[in-house]
């Protein structure tokens, strides 16, 4: 239900309830769900399970949906990586279009938009027999600095055969991109989102530990950004100039948590100005919390901050929004509901970011969105939530 404009006044997060275009889309509010791996469809293909749980976040409020990540057509794009994520969806024909296309007729009626994300789970994946994992330059990264809880499977997953690929096999890949993009559109959704962080493929091509190349895809920190580039350039020939494009990018890799892509906001700059000029609409900064600042020794700007600061761009923020813990904090025990939404209304009122993404809470709660705008106690997180679609 859409609120009168009284009733966004009173709310104690009136501010977040403005609507947003960004390029051809609206947005009824800043209040996005973020996308989270769910491994709940078998066959690669999302069924009415599925459906129904996009449907109540949207009936729940939020203004924005962006889907768990959804694979491309790639032999090596999305299995195992280690943390038991299977049955996950692809783009890869008119089966899986069909299937999208019924998740985007049942999230419409309620007022949100939605997105699909994109992603190639690239060096993060474990081998199988149908490809090995695929790595810019047949490399994971260094095992022992993976986080406690995923070590083992990290050593695993380094320890594999992860052959280089040619120059021709890696543009396969980015037309792969463009196919997923395509598909994308055909199924109905208002834009589109890609994962470009958390050590997966297109991060896998930023970062320095597992991008050794020279030449074409390879090189300092601006020539890394190739791959991502020529990525967003096919999937913006697919989805035209009328749909908006969301890029997610990260510092932190699951290979290593303290991971930097940039030291210093110049080196930033290096790296988003290029994806900015490729055709990317919204940069979402994924931090372990949202206000953490992005380079203590120049401000408390948060990484959202320094990237609409750098490019000029729309961005969002990421990470821990609803609770006081960041996500890998909380994954095997309860945490509590810590509202910290004065806290996001202040920083998005300083003009940091433009949108909120929230995980784990909308997750949880399919109306939290709802809550927060009335101002209703927001539940704590039961990590149980990760085992059923609610």
């Amino acid at each position: 239900m859409t609120l009168v404009k009284e009733d966004q006044q009173l709310s104690p997060i009136a501010p977040l309830l403005q609507p947003l275009t960004i390029r051809g889309m609206t947005i009824p509010n800043r209040l996005v769900m973020a996308p989270m791996t769910r491994s709940f469809c078998p066959d690669n293909l999302p069924g009415d399970d599925v459906v129904g749980y996009y449907q109540r976040r949207g009936e729940g409020g939020t203004g924005l949906i962006v889907t768990e990540a959804i694979g491309t057509d790639h032999p090596a794009a999305v299995g195992d990586t280690g943390l038991g994520e299977m049955n996950l969806p692809l783009f890869a024909g008119q089966d899986t279009v069909d299937a999208w296309a019924r998740v985007v007729r049942a999230v419409h009626p309620t007022g949100a938009k939605i997105i699909p994300q994109l992603w190639h789970q690239g060096p993060m994946r474990m081998p199988n027999a149908e490809a090995p994992a695929f790595s810019p330059s047949g490399h994971y990264g260094d095992p022992e600095k993976a986080a406690d809880y995923y070590i083992e499977k990290a050593k695993l997953i380094a320890a594999t055969d992860m052959p280089v690929p040619s120059d021709e096999e890696i543009a396969d890949v980015v037309e792969g991109f463009g196919r997923a993009a395509a598909q994308a559109m055909a199924a109905g959704f208002d834009g589109l989102a890609l994962h470009g962080a958390h050590g997966y493929l297109i991060d896998s091509f930023l970062w320095e530990e597992t991008n050794r190349r020279t030449g074409r895809w390879g090189g300092d920190r601006s020539q890394r950004t190739s791959f991502a580039v020529e990525v967003i350039k096919a999937c913006r020939r697919a989805i035209g100039e009328d749909k908006p494009l969301i890029f997610r990018f990260s510092q932190w890799k699951q290979q290593d948590f303290r991971a930097r892509l940039a030291e210093t906001p110049q080196e930033l700059e290096e790296i988003l100005g290029p994806l900015a000029d490729a055709g990317v609409d919204l940069l979402e900064a994924s931090v372990r919390y949202f206000n953490t600042p992005a380079f203590p020794k120049e401000s408390d700007l948060s990484l959202a901050g320094w990237a609409k600061k750098l490019t000029g761009k729309l961005t969002g923020a990421v990470g821990g929004i609803g609770f006081s813990k960041g996500m890998y904090d909380t994954m095997s025990s309860t945490s509590d509901g810590a509202n910290n939404l004065p806290l996001v209304l202040e920083r998005f009122e300083a003009g940091e970011f433009d949108i909120v993404s929230i995980g784990r809470a909308l997750l949880h709660d399919p109306s939290w969105a709802r809550k927060a705008r009335l101002g209703e106690p927001l539940p704590a997180f039961d990590p149980q939530s990760l085992t059923r679609l609610t």
